[in-house]
């Protein structure tokens, strides 16, 4: 499988890795706080220096003495990086000098033969230069300074890591298609992710709020690029009191923002919550193509009829998404996983088509010609022509005499032959109506001013 290369951020915690994971790949993907063990997994990013593009990684903080519930996952997770990176960062603590785990790290990478970089990070002043010769017992060769947080001494650090990295192999045409997986707490989301793999890439524990942040994971099935992104789970928002898992159901959401398509896991086993629908709702809101997962299938008794209810139940409560495919699965078994991957290409594919004007407009006369547009203070509704102005969701632009006079009803009337007659069957659709130019406006002489024009061009004819 064709591979950018990658650079893993390792260290222990608070020294800084997210800060300057958010640094290198120029956004916020990362979530940062003061508390030790924010990041638990694996979290992948982009970067492009110097024209070379590869994947950061971001990691949780590693002890060897940590006693955390969660700790040795974590380190399993830090390992797992170590082995998969081109080059390491070794990140310090500038403020707090040389620790114990510091030395754990070093001795931990005594034996990888790849490049490594040693970074003390919060180096803001000059006063702190000092304290940098100290981590030089740690028999070190070489050691960058920097200030992830201001982005000082960076640039000279990434000119360091890019003249070492091979080149990508990556094919530039390639986009990846990318799918968040969205749903409450426990649903199984993490465990979908370690299914499609194949191995532990998340932490899966049956704890509420083991998934913190929002983690992108690439994967190729049958050739093809896709950009898992596995969140944390959404809860009313008068269960979320902590800090942490506030910050977290915000990184879910903005996940709904940058994906294409949404897979909105419901634990089959509860049946479908109030919940469920208000997560279908947030991202039919961001334009998301949105494919209903009923996970845990192994732990209800299935039946034809079964099914069925679970699809009436969506279609009255979540009307909205009543185009959305729905299929079962079991994360834990394994079961239909790799079939979700067809109704990915499915929808992806409705998702990013486009309408010919010339066909767009047939269709569009056609439903205007079945159902006439009502009036609106007194004068009929016309529609002049329309023309598609985007994908990811397949957008559309109407021009009318009288915008504010169409009806909701009519306007998704509109919707539904549009979905028909171009087989969008499983993706929502943008209309918007928009008042025609002022000069194709303009009123039209009345037949007696027209007459008298055409007297006066016959005069003027005549004399000449």
């Amino acid at each position: 499988m064709p591979m950018k290369p990658v650079v893993a951020i390792v260290g222990r915690p608070n020294a800084g890795k997210s800060t300057l994971f958010n640094r290198m790949t120029r956004t916020k993907d990362a979530l940062v706080d003061n508390m030790p063990g924010v990041t638990r997994d694996r979290h992948y990013g982009s970067v492009t220096w110097n024209d070379k593009e590869f994947s950061v990684i971001d990691t949780g903080g590693f002890y060897f003495s940590d006693t955390d519930e969660f700790s040795s996952k974590t380190h399993e997770q830090v390992r797992y990086a170590i082995t998969d990176a081109d080059a390491l960062i070794v990140l310090f603590d500038g403020t707090q000098g040389i620790s114990p785990f510091d030395r754990d790290m070093v001795e931990l990478l005594r034996g990888v033969t790849r490049p490594i970089f040693y970074v003390v990070n919060k180096m803001e002043t000059d006063r702190r230069e000092n304290e940098l010769y100290d981590f030089y017992s740690l028999g070190i060769d070489s050691i960058f300074s920097i200030s992830a947080e201001h982005g000082h001494g960076v640039g000279d650090l990434l000119d360091h890591v890019t003249a070492v990295l091979p080149d990508s192999d990556m094919d530039p045409g390639n986009e990846p298609v990318r799918v968040a997986i969205v749903g409450r707490p426990n649903v199984g989301k993490s465990s979908l992710i370690n299914s499609i793999l194949g191995e532990d890439r998340v932490i899966v524990s049956d704890i509420p709020g083991t998934t913190r942040d929002s983690i992108d994971t690439p994967v190729e099935i049958n050739g093809k690029a896709y950009l898992m992104i596995d969140t944390a789970g959404i809860r009313r928002k008068a269960r979320v009191d902590l800090k942490l898992e506030k910050f977290a159901v915000i990184k879910a959401l903005g996940s709904l923002a940058r994906c294409d398509i949404a897979l909105i896991m419901i634990d089959a086993a509860d049946g479908i919550t109030e919940q469920d629908i208000r997560i279908a709702g947030y991202a039919f809101e961001r334009g998301c193509a949105c494919i209903f997962l009923l996970n845990k299938w192994d732990l209800v008794e299935r039946s034809d009829q079964t099914i069925r209810h679970y699809r009436e139940v969506l279609d009255d409560q979540a009307k909205f998404l009543s185009f959305a495919p729905m299929m079962t699965v079991s994360a834990k078994t394994g079961r239909h996983v790799r079939k979700i991957f067809e109704f990915i290409d499915t929808v992806f594919d409705q998702y990013s088509r486009r309408i010919g004007t010339g066909p767009l407009n047939r269709i569009l006369i056609e439903a205007t010609e079945k159902n006439e547009p009502p009036m609106y203070r007194g004068r009929r509704l016309k529609f002049f022509y329309a023309t598609q102005t985007g994908t990811h969701p397949p957008t559309f632009v109407s021009f009318v005499n009288f915008p504010e006079g169409v009806h909701f009803s009519y306007q998704r009337y509109l919707i539904n032959r549009i979905r028909e007659a171009t087989d969008l069957d499983k993706v929502p659709i943008r209309l918007f109506l928009r008042k025609r130019g002022e000069a194709e406006n303009r009123p039209q002489p009345s037949n007696s001013v027209g007459k008298q024009r055409k007297k006066q061009q016959q005069r003027r004819r005549e004399k000449r």
